[in-house]
């Protein structure tokens, strides 16, 4: 990617992003699900990255596994406590990208009241005005958290020793923000 000047304000368009995750299930094999209610704003710093700073919200109760059974598990009290702890959010702490946007983006992860630093790798794509005037950045956003840190710690053993659900969560954002006017 060319360098491009991505500075302003940008709203995820959550038509075209996704928030997704992925677990070890069994120790064999992985689940993978998604939110489908997520906001999240992202001012961009090209001169002085420092000066960025990005802020989102999941709605927990949005999981979606393609199991109706299984999203019903996770809404409840094993996991994310839906009805006591309706959202988990972002708020970066610091930027270290260079000047096509690429790097790492440090901040504040907070799930059922408990917060945490996590380092997201961050490959941004290019900014681009779509059909309709808009101008869109593009971006992927990675890390690794452990649940049980945020407590999510649901315990089902398995005859090997290893749990049903592993305490490793991956999760994967890839974004299609829209530039403020």
């Amino acid at each position: 990617m060319t360098t491009q000047n991505f500075s302003g304000v940008y709203d995820l368009d959550t038509a075209h992003s996704s928030v997704a995750f992925t677990v070890r299930h069994a120790m064999v094999t992985k689940v993978r699900g998604e939110f489908t209610d997520f906001t999240a704003t992202l001012t961009a710093n090209q001169d002085n990255p420092a000066e960025s700073n990005v802020e989102a919200t999941v709605e927990t109760a949005s999981v979606d596994t393609r199991n109706a059974d299984r999203d019903t598990h996770i809404k409840n009290e094993d996991f994310f406590d839906v009805e006591k702890f309706p959202q988990m959010t972002f708020k970066s702490t610091s930027f270290d990208v260079d000047a096509n946007g690429n790097g790492t983006v440090t901040g504040d992860l907070t799930i059922k009241e408990t917060t945490k630093p996590v380092t997201l790798d961050v490959e941004t794509f290019g900014i681009e005005e779509d059909p309709f005037g808009n101008t869109r950045l593009g971006f992927e956003a990675r890390t690794t958290i452990n649940r049980m840190e945020f407590g999510i710690d649901f315990e089902a053993p398995l005859n090997s020793g290893g749990a049903l659900v592993g305490e490793k969560i991956t999760i994967e954002i890839d974004g299609s923000g829209i530039k403020r006017a």
